[in-house]
Order: structure tokens, then C-alpha cells, then sequence
């Protein structure tokens, strides 16, 4: 299973906490900030600079000798290529704990493993989760050296959690099981798409499901504003028996279980190019009645084990090289026309991707609280039964 299979959705070992802070620890070992003069420094850098530059980072974060990541499948945005290229460069052993965790899963391990060896020292959050823990003090303000090319509107004014990749929600589709493939929410509808219709995760959980409902509100009349028509949407088809609850992962494709899956359009493009050696036909749209695009946000844990790992991670994900391998995993990085401009940007990657017209807009941090809440309230309800 991956990131993109599990929808970021498996619970953690030491427990999960749904919305509310987990401040107890499963055990507890000494935090940055009672160690060394120089983890105290790392702890508290805002940029490179801080610590004497680059040279001065890569130096620190080599002597501690570990990063500790979380929810990162190697087949998710090429998290994989990403892993071993900084691991092959800096000679820095990364951990992935729970790699098919959620979003909210990543939250409830920085706050229950506070002050632990193994607490995570990065976090990639679906964005509505990233503004979640920014507002709930955990994430540490770092600029990278690529901060001001990040556009305005995909990251946090006090740097605490900025956009790294994302993409649109499409609708990707098994034509070797279904006769004729859906291209719209509108389609999705259809008496011939009974028990077919999946998603990738809990849309209370996973940014990825979250994406697919506010892109069926967007198709059904409601706006950034208003996510409860999306909810209603999916609320028809589980009355009118197309929507199935069987999270949609490669494994139930190739098993039929999930032909049509409402999924991020990086992930269902990758799925593409790998089906292709297994005998499946995987046709992916991006739905132009319900075009909606987000992007996912890196974070440091405010109190990392590796804060300097942590922010030499950071600059390596910013960085042409990291930027240019998640758009070979067919995710559209957040400096993607910054590196359009000074042609450092991956042209032949960036010619596979699925084609969309227009520029995105996203909602707004208030908005997308907003859109949290009502799903928190409203989705069990819609889908249960």
C-alpha cells in the first residue's frame, strides 16, 4: 500500500486524536531543548543563514546523522527518487514511520511523541491540515533560500508551512472494466457506475478525499464557501449505490474493486504509467465541472529530534533537483513557473502531465477551516449505512 492507497488514513500505533491535541507521550526521551548549545541553535534557525549558511547546515544535519519523516510512500509524488537522492547526497539515513498515515495522523505523532527520539522532524500536510497545526503552535517558522520564488498564496507569511507539490482532482478509470469512462461529476451519476465510485481516503483525514469532495461541491453549485453540496453529492450516489466505501488503492484497481477512483491527478497519472505493464487501461481526466486544485505543505516539527536534518530536508525538496523529481512523479511543484522562467524546469516531464486549462484559484485559510468543519459534521451521516 502507499500514501496515495491508504489516503494518508491509517491510524497510529501510540493512538490518534481526531481534532484535539495528544499531549501525552508513549514515553518520553530529552527534547532539543535541553541538548547542545548547537541542537539549540538548529532548533530555533529560521533560515541557513542563521546558521551560518549552507555549508554550516549541511554540517550540522550530517552529524545528526537521521531524519525522521512520516506518511511518505516511496510511489506517492516519487517520494522514493526524493528519499534516495538525499540520502545519496548527504549521507543521511531517513526513517519513514506509518507511511500510509493521514494528514491528521501526522498532527497527533508530533504531539504525542513530543519530546521523543522518534517524534517526527518533518510533516507533508494536505494544506487545510498544515494551517491546523500551524494555528496549533507545533510547526517551526523556516525560510528556505527559494521562499520569496514560492508564490504568495501557497505559503504561510511566517513561513511555517509553505506548499511543495500538488495537482488537480481528476477521475481516473479502468476502460478494460467500464464501457464507457466518466469524465465529469455530472457522469458520475450514471445507473452504469453502480458500486464503481471510490475515494481515496476519508475526506476528514486525507487531503486527498478532502480535494474530491470540495471538487464536487464546485460541480454541484457550491463554492469555496460552501463544501455541503459536495458532501450531498457523494451523499446521492452512496443513496443511489455508485459510491463504494472501499478505499480505492492500486491493489483494488487491479482487483476491479474500485474501477473509478476520485483521486489527485499525480496519483492517477502514476497509476497510468504503472498499470500499463500489468494489462490495465487507466484513463485519467481532470473533470472541467469540478476543477479544483490543492497543494501539499511541507513542515518542521517545532521540536524535531534532527532539526537540522529537518531543514537541509527542506532546502533539498526547494531545490531544482527535488522540485524537477516530484513533477517526474507527475505532481506540479510549487516553484514550477518560477523554474519556467529561469528554464531549470524538467520540460519533458512536465509535457506528461495531465492536461488542464486555466489557472488555479484556492480557498482561503478561513475557508478551508470552514470546509473542515462541515465535513466533520456532515460526511459520517452522508455516507453511513
Amino acid at each position: 500500500m502507499s500514501r496515495a492507497t491508504a489516503a494518508k488514513t491509517a491510524a497510529l500505533a501510540c493512538g490518534v486524536a481526531t481534532t484535539a491535541l495528544v499531549l501525552s507521550a508513549c514515553g518520553s526521551a530529552p527534547s532539543n531543548q535541553s541538548g547542545s548549545a548547537a541542537d539549540r541553535k538548529s532548533a530555533t534557525a529560521a533560515s541557513a543563514e542563521d546558521l551560518g549558511g549552507m555549508d554550516a547546515l549541511v554540517a550540522a544535519a550530517k552529524k545528526e546523522g537521521t531524519l525522521n519523516a512520516i506518511a511518505l510512500p516511496r510511489d506517492w509524488a516519487n517520494y522514493g527518487a526524493l528519499i534516495d537522492g538525499f540520502t545519496k547526497k548527504y549521507g543521511i539515513k531517513i526513517n519513514v514511520d506509518n507511511p500510509n498515515g493521514s494528514s491528521q495522523d501526522e498532527i497527533s505523532a508530533i504531539t504525542s511523541r513530543k519530546g521523543q527520539d522518534r517524534a517526527p522532524d518533518v510533516v507533508d500536510l494536505g494544506q487545510s491540515f498544515a494551517l491546523s497545526a500551524a494555528q496549533q503552535g507545533l510547526l517551526a517558522p523556516y525560510r528556505v533560500a527559494s521562499f520569496d520564488r514560492i508564490p504568495e498564496a501557497q505559503k504561510d507569511s511566517q513561513a511555517r508551512w509553505y506548499n511543495d507539490y500538488g495537482g488537480y482532482v481528476s477521475i481516473g478509470c479502468d476502460a478494460k472494466r467500464v464501457k464507457n469512462c466518466p469524465t465529469t461529476f455530472a457522469d458520475l451519476r450514471k445507473p452504469e457506475y453502480k458500486g464503481q465510485v471510490a475515494l481515496n481516503g476519508n475526506p476528514t483525514k486525507a487531503g486527498a478525499a478532502f480535494g474530491a469532495v470540495y471538487a464536487a461541491a464546485l460541480a454541484n453549485g457550491g463554492s469555496f464557501d460552501d463544501i455541503k453540496p459536495g458532501v450531498g453529492f457523494f451523499a446521492e450516489l452512496k443513496k443511489n449505490g455508485n459510491y463504494t466505501p472501499v478505499e480505492a488503492t492500486p491493489a483494488t484497481i487491479e482487483k476491479g474493486e474500485t474501477p473509478i477512483s476520485v483521486d489527485w491527478d499525480y496519483l492517477n497519472a502514476g497509476y497510468a504509467e504503472g498499470f500499463k505493464t500489468k494489462g490495465l487501461d487507466w484513463k485519467v481526466t481532470v473533470p472541467e465541472d469540478g476543477k479544483f486544485s490543492q497543494y501539499y505543505s511541507q513542515a518542521i516539527n517545532k521540536d524535531a529530534p534532527h532539526p537540522a536534518a529537518a531543514r537541509l530536508w527542506q532546502e533539498y525538496l526547494y531545490s531544482a533537483e527535488g522540485q524537477n523529481l516530484y513533477l517526474k512523479g507527475y505532481a506540479r511543484p510549487a516553484l514550477m513557473a518560477a523554474m519556467t522562467q529561469d528554464n531549470t524546469l524538467d520540460k519533458e516531464a512536465a509535457a506528461k502531465l495531465p492536461q488542464v486549462t486555466g489557472t488555479p484559484s484556492f480557498p482561503t485559510e478561513a475557508q478551508q477551516a470552514a470546509a473542515k468543519e462541515a465535513l466533520a459534521q456532515g460526511w459520517s451521516k452522508a455516507v453511513s449505512g
